[in-house]
């Protein structure tokens, strides 16, 4: 791959695409789980998102069932529960493993681009976030304890 845009991915409701689309914005790729402790943080993701995408803010949303079973659905009970939970609008994936054997392509190059606390490249639990620049860099990662509301000046930032 010679840039993120070049990853092969597919959208909840199973078109294959890439992240194409997305060059020049600005993009917060986060792994989302519908059941854990975390779930509520859809919340201030798309809050962040209604307030900056018309300034090229993007939040990709990437279900992963990799911690505690805590995204047990089907890629259509994930996006009904989004959207009538917390009335997500931002893009969302189908499910990928961002950790181990089988890693979505896309995480196993986020994880070596910005390796997260002491250089460890797993992702440790639900709600980890990677802010993208407009150039594609990975700039900057967030654990699953920084709320999106933390992470909006780093955001304004970049825009």
């Amino acid at each position: 791959m010679t840039s993120i845009y070049d990853f092969k991915v597919k959208t909840i409701n199973g078109t294959e695409t890439t992240l194409e689309p997305y060059k020049g914005k600005v993009l917060l790729i986060v792994n989302v789980a519908s059941k854990c402790g975390f779930t509520p943080q859809y919340n201030g993701l798309e809050a962040l998102y209604q307030k900056y995408k018309e300034s090229g803010l993007v939040v990709l949303g990437f279900p992963s069932n990799q911690f505690g079973s805590q995204e047990p659905g089907t890629e259509e009970e994930i996006q009904n529960f989004c959207r009538v939970n917390f009335g997500v609008t931002f893009p969302m994936f189908s499910k990928i493993k961002v950790n181990g054997e089988n890693t979505h392509p896309l995480y196993a190059y986020l994880k070596s681009e910005l390796p997260g606390f002491l250089g460890t490249e797993s992702i440790k639990w639900n709600f980890t976030k990677f802010l993208i620049d407009k150039n594609g860099k990975v700039i900057q990662r967030f654990g699953s304890a920084t709320k999106p509301k933390e992470i909006e000046k780093e955001i304004k930032s970049l825009l």
